[in-house]
């Protein structure tokens, strides 16, 4: 097999080459075209000379070995590293400043010693000598389930159990009937029970929500909160809700 000595000039085409192939071929063989194959056996392609000619039974010629292309490669762009949006998650201790416990000015008629409880401003106030009194932030009922009057501490329970009323049951079934007290209660670290109520005053594993009407009407509080009021109280005193 006789490998033609065509060279492939820079800038010809396949076409140009065929072309030359094809005249160089008859002068060699006469009028019997051959069969131009590329040299790269790898390559999808097979070039005849006269693609009408279907007679492959006469020499076959193999065309210049087409140079790769050079293609200026662009630089590569930096890469730079995706950024997915930061997640902004509040911390479980997160609270507004306004809610957290401070001393204020007190000018109300109650008693030093009363807890008193301002559902509109989501604030408890445990009333001081001196025109004094502690502030705490809480939670309060939600829409539907706000409640006004006056009781008194009738029991304190640390980490109590929590054992939801019939009525929280009936519009909430998936309930447990029963929780021991620990972290993840809804009661928090300590509760104070208000005379024969369902309501309580009692810390919250939902943090968060202090300064909220959230709850199903008792005032919850940050456990750290509860905790602080639970030591200056006792059973006896007296709770204002309004």
């Amino acid at each position: 097999m006789t490998r033609s000595p065509l060279l492939f000039a820079a800038g010809l085409t396949a076409a140009a080459v065929a072309a030359s192939s094809a005249a160089q071929a008859e002068s060699r063989y006469g009028p019997r075209p051959p069969v131009v194959l590329s040299p790269n056996l790898t390559e999808p392609w097979t070039m005849q000379l006269r693609p009408a000619y279907r007679d492959v039974t006469g020499p076959v010629v193999y065309a210049p070995m087409r140079p790769a292309p050079q293609v200026a490669r662009a630089a590569e762009p930096e890469r730079v590293a995706a950024v997915e949006p930061r997640t902004v998650r509040r911390s479980a201790e997160e609270v507004d400043a306004k809610f957290l416990p401070t001393e204020v000015a007190w000018d109300g008629k109650q008693a030093p010693g009363t807890i008193v409880v301002d559902t509109a401003s989501r604030h408890l106030y445990l009333v001081q000598d001196g025109g004094k009194a502690r502030r705490y932030g809480v939670g309060v009922g939600r829409p539907g389930f706000q409640w006004a009057g006056t009781h008194t501490i009738t029991r304190k329970a640390e980490w109590p159990n929590w054992v939801p009323p019939a009525a929280m049951l009936k519009r909430k079934p998936e309930l447990p009937r029963f929780m021991a007290g620990g972290p993840d209660n809804p009661l928090g670290a300590r509760a104070l029970y208000l005379g024969s109520t369902e309501y309580r005053i009692h810390g919250s594993n939902e943090p968060w929500t202090i300064g909220q009407a959230v709850s199903s009407g008792c005032i919850r509080m940050r456990n750290q909160d509860v905790t602080d009021l639970y030591g200056r109280v006792g059973v006896g005193t007296r709770v204002v809700v309004m």
